[in-house]
């Protein structure tokens, strides 16, 4: 697996990130670039590339954008798995949810940050979108790719979160249900619209924290368990923690162990699993 940077900077302005200040206005690469390094890296033995950018799925870099991108480094022979990261809910256009239903290679995963399930904190940090737009959105990705595992990114405690503010998401997390999710208590950054709000109490912002990753946890087990059964493929990446073991990620983004001395790193191979542990699963070789 290898990482490939399409886009950097990013124009949206949220209130509490400082990307459009340090590293500036959305710049895309060309596309023939990154389908040359694409063919490269594919030359190399590489059979997953990981599209990354700020707002990657605002890339403009060629004719068609960015789900025209992923059909055109679809049909790169040995190029067997597509990803990308990171996404804003703004710029998930009809053609790459389609994308995500006709493109095998593109993994059933996406990582699309909402940060807060309350519309008035989400106007307060300048997202503009709402969480009802945020959840019709996450039903037409799920229409197109229903088995499409999805993750977020949260912010506890902005300036000015209620209690009901909080209550907001915590009903968005449910509405959504999330294969896991990056969450974090606000943090100001000089510079930033929001550096000078008057910040949550501390304690406060610790314990709604605390409660919304209870609840994430939850999900990510859940969905976890789920696939206990079920067959999917598994990328190898590296040996495991016990003798003749190796580990890899499936097609969505589980860590997967498994028993198999005879398998080479960059194998992709059908595993049945067994059983899900805290943050992994473990498998079989089918």
């Amino acid at each position: 697996a290898a990482f490939l940077t399409v886009q950097e900077g990013c124009d949206k302005f949220c209130a509490f990130c400082v990307v459009p200040y340090t590293r500036g206005a959305e710049v895309s690469r060309p596309v023939e670039r990154i389908l040359s390094e694409a063919r490269d890296l594919v030359e190399r033995g590489v059979r997953e590339i990981t599209l990354l950018g700020q707002n990657v799925n605002g890339w403009h870099g060629g004719e068609g954008g960015f789900g025209a991108l992923i059909r055109a480094l679809a049909d790169i022979p040995g190029l067997d798995r597509i990803r990308y990261t990171t996404s804003h809910p703004n710029d998930m256009a009809d053609d790459l949810i389609e994308a995500h239903r006709d493109i095998p290679q593109l993994m059933p995963y996406l990582h699309l940050p909402v940060q807060s399930g309350s519309d008035r904190i989400l106007k307060a940090m300048n997202r503009k979108h709402t969480a009802e737009q945020y959840l019709r959105l996450i039903d037409r990705i799920r229409a197109a790719r229903p088995d499409i595992l999805l993750t977020s990114d949260f912010i506890v405690g902005f300036p000015g979160e209620t209690d009901q503010d909080h209550q907001d998401t915590l009903r968005l997390v449910r509405e959504v249900g999330f294969g896991t999710a990056f969450s974090f208590k606000y943090s100001p950054r000089p510079g930033t619209p929001a550096f000078d709000r008057p910040e949550v109490e501390g304690a406060v912002a610790d314990a709604r924290l605390q409660e919304l990753q209870a609840l994430l946890t939850q999900q990510q087990q859940a969905v976890q368990r789920s696939m206990v059964g079920r067959t999917v493929q598994v990328l190898f990446e590296k040996p495991g923690r016990e003798a003749g073991q190796m580990v890899g990620k499936s097609d969505y983004l589980h860590p997967v162990f498994v028993a198999a001395p005879n398998v080479q790193v960059g194998d992709l191979r059908a595993v049945r699993i067994l059983s899900s542990q805290r943050n992994s699963l473990e498998g079989v070789l089918v």
